[in-house]
């Protein structure tokens, strides 16, 4: 039998944890319950369209039909075109500008992570326009300076979408990780660091064989919160959507699920590819932070 000191310690973690339960609840588990039913029933319209629609159980059919469609499949191998561009010069870039000012050499540090962060405090609707701006021809001053140096480049045609929503991406989330590497460094034991030194180690050694391994966990952190956001990829494919219809709305499997829910008005539809999309985002995580831990043991 618990002593009432345990039964007390009990009661006050219960209403502790109690907030947190109900908004989980409220915010999370609903939604999700609710987008699982909403998905197993489909829109029709009786008689030659004059009947009304009425909503009919379609068991797996939405799902069936949404895994059968190309232009929701497509969508997956722009997320993986986009995540071969964005991760290794996201991650990389943050690691590298991390590992430098870490260095010695490095001067106005605290200047240095502000103008690098600023950009992540930008939202990322306003830094989608502001980019898609300096993509427009007749207005981006960049576009007329590549002209001036004999360079024709259309940002905003299908051939460079990738690369110029992976470019919105890096401005915004480099300075980010970034400051999650540089302080990641600064728990590195200063004392194997000089050991390093006095072993003759540079450095260029230094960083690559001491500071990089022993940040590691933090580097597979940022790696499976910056697959997780590609998958959810939206913001800046839709603002160049607005801008230049070349890519089209369902470009991306976000973008599918919105025009399937707003465009078409079919919501089971939109609630079985969001639950897709949801497990292929899981089953990556998994994934991801499987190799990480295998990765990580010596």
């Amino acid at each position: 039998m618990a002593s009432p000191s345990t039964r007390g310690q009990r009661r006050t973690a219960t209403l502790l944890l109690s907030p947190f339960f109900v908004l989980f609840s409220v915010v999370t588990l609903a939604p999700l319950l609710y987008a699982a039913w909403l998905s197993l029933f489909t829109t029709r319209t009786s008689g030659l369209g004059f009947g009304g629609t009425q909503s009919v159980f379609s068991g797996l059919g939405n799902y069936a039909k949404a895994l059968g469609d190309p232009q929701f499949l497509d969508g997956f191998l722009v997320v993986a075109a986009y995540c071969a561009l964005y991760i290794p010069v996201m991650i990389g870039g943050a690691l590298a500008l991390a590992l430098l000012l870490d260095t010695g050499l490095a001067k106005a540090r605290r200047f240095f992570q502000l103008a690098l962060f600023l950009p992540h405090a930008v939202p990322g609707l306003i830094a989608a326009l502001i980019w898609v701006y300096l993509y427009t021809p007749g207005l981006s001053p960049v576009i007329d300076l590549l002209k001036s140096g004999g360079i024709d480049i259309s940002f905003l045609s299908a051939d460079n979408a990738v690369f110029s929503a992976a470019n919105i991406a890096v401005w915004e989330w480099m300075g980010y990780n970034m400051v999650i590497f540089y302080a990641a460094l600064q728990a590195v034991p200063r004392e194997t660091l000089d050991a390093a030194k006095v072993d003759g180690a540079g450095a260029l050694r230094t960083a690559l064989s001491i500071k990089v391994p022993m940040i590691r966990p933090s580097i597979a952190l940022a790696v499976l919160f910056t697959v997780i956001g590609s998958i959810q990829l939206f913001t800046e494919p839709k603002v160049i959507y607005s801008a230049s219809s070349a890519i089209g709305s369902t470009w991306t499997p976000n973008m599918y699920v919105q025009t399937a829910a707003f465009q078409n008005n079919d919501f089971g539809l939109a609630a079985a590819a969001s639950l897709l999309i949801a497990v292929f985002a899981a089953v990556l995580s998994f994934v991801v932070t499987r190799i990480s831990r295998r990765g990580s043991k010596p």
